[in-house]
């Protein structure tokens, strides 16, 4: 009885904090996330209050926390949307992750990590948050520009890599031998394929079985169905997240739309809980050692987003200005890396502390480079373009001949 009483006490003080946490940063106009995660290292070990009785209901709601952020991200695409993606945006794509991924892996193993962690922490780098960034275009005004669906397309591209990138990074994790990680991923590729196919082809009869006038039915059926098939596809080494991803795909139209308002509430709540999860996993002690690494990776990983962007928006044939707005809005990093590094932390604890700076960092400076990277550039643009335009004309009037010249060419002609 004891126990339960401290559980609650701790609970309630955890969750009001949450709240009044939330409510400041809404007044402010900025994310949560670093916020929560400052909380989570004030009640950690090593922190101002730390917490005992309540730690254990605080990692099964992180797992779920996990669970309803990749349901939901499931839930905002149809199957067609993301075929349509990867045909028309996987070269986007594919200069992302090299652009991104590999300065995490580079710093892992300068950083003497070994390799499974140098896997880790290139995804920790190359996953931006589509939360962040969803919002922040909705505070910025841009829902209607010409280069949001780019960058959208490069979002979704890099959600729908996680269901093979999670599998791999789970089986390395796991320390299974090469045959056992080739099966684990062709397992996840096949399972991902025979989903999209089912949704494309008989979504409408998926979402017909699962419909319920009653909300508390859907509710219960969609939430039950989720962490059913997420347990089965942890228990295949496929990773829960990926299996929860595959049902949002699954679903859609006005089942779709009717979980994603019934499920909101609960994916804010347990998200949250994740995010203090993972700063109560994180000694603050811990964080200043690496906080030069996650600063120099945060100013890398800034540029290469910002050259995505602009990259991807460039192939769009979009002008100057859109590609500017695009690379800076991608900037943001959130949930995904800490799930990254909080499957991590096992094999490497100080991925913890550099991933909590890395996304302390990059979160707060996202919405900055979203709204200045355009302004920045155009101002150096206008500033270096006089010098450019000096620089090409003095090798023009050095090339012509002077009158001078032009006189005695003249009298050797007629000599």
């Amino acid at each position: 009885m004891h126990d339960t009483t401290d559980m609650l006490i701790e609970l309630g003080a955890i969750i009001l904090a949450l709240g009044i946490l939330g409510r400041l940063a809404g007044r402010v106009g900025f994310s949560p996330i670093p916020l929560y995660l400052l909380a989570g290292l004030a009640f950690g070990k090593g922190g101002l209050i730390p917490l005992h009785a309540s730690e254990d209901f605080v990692a099964t709601g992180a797992e779920i926390g996990v669970v309803l952020l990749l349901l939901l991200l499931g839930l905002e695409y149809s199957a067609s949307e993301l075929v349509t993606n990867l045909k028309t945006q996987y070269p986007s794509g594919a200069v992302d992750f090299a652009l991104n991924a590999v300065p995490g892996a580079v710093a892992a193993l300068l950083l003497g990590w070994g390799p499974v962690a140098a896997v880790a922490l290139a995804g920790v780098t190359w996953i931006s948050s589509s939360g962040v960034i969803a919002k922040v275009l909705g505070d910025l005004g841009r829902l209607g520009n010409r280069e949001t669906p780019l960058i959208l397309g490069v979002l979704v591209l890099e959600d729908l890599s996680m269901a093979v990138y999670l599998p791999i990074l789970s089986a390395l994790l796991a320390g299974v031998s090469l045959a056992g990680g080739t099966l684990t991923l062709l397992i996840s590729l096949g399972t991902v394929g025979i989903v999209l196919y089912v949704a494309l082809r008989h979504g409408r009869l998926i979402s017909r079985a699962v419909s319920s006038d009653n909300a508390e039915m859907l509710l219960l059926v969609v939430l039950g169905l989720t962490l059913l098939v997420a347990g089965v596809a942890q228990q295949l080494q496929v990773s829960a997240a990926v299996g929860a991803f595959l049902v949002g795909i699954a679903l859609s139209g006005e089942v779709a739309e009717g979980a994603r308002s019934l499920l909101t509430p609960l994916r804010d709540l347990f998200a949250a809980v994740f995010f203090v999860f993972f700063g109560l996993s994180t000694v603050p002690a811990d964080i200043p050692p690496v906080l030069v690494p996650a600063l120099i990776l945060a100013v890398i990983t800034t540029l290469t987003k910002v050259a995505t962007g602009w990259y991807a928006a460039r192939r769009a044939g979009i002008r100057s200005a859109g590609r500017w707005r695009a690379g800076g809005t991608l900037v943001a990093r959130g949930e995904f890396s800490i799930v990254i590094a909080g499957l991590a932390v096992g094999v490497e604890p100080r991925i913890g502390p550099l991933a909590t700076a890395y996304v302390l960092i990059l979160v707060v400076l996202g919405p900055l480079t979203a709204r200045w990277t355009e302004p920045i550039a155009r101002k150096l643009t206008e500033a270096v373009r006089p010098y450019a335009r000096r620089r090409a004309v003095l090798p023009a009037a050095a090339a012509s001949p002077g009158p001078a010249e032009e006189q005695i060419d003249t009298t050797a002609t007629h000599s």
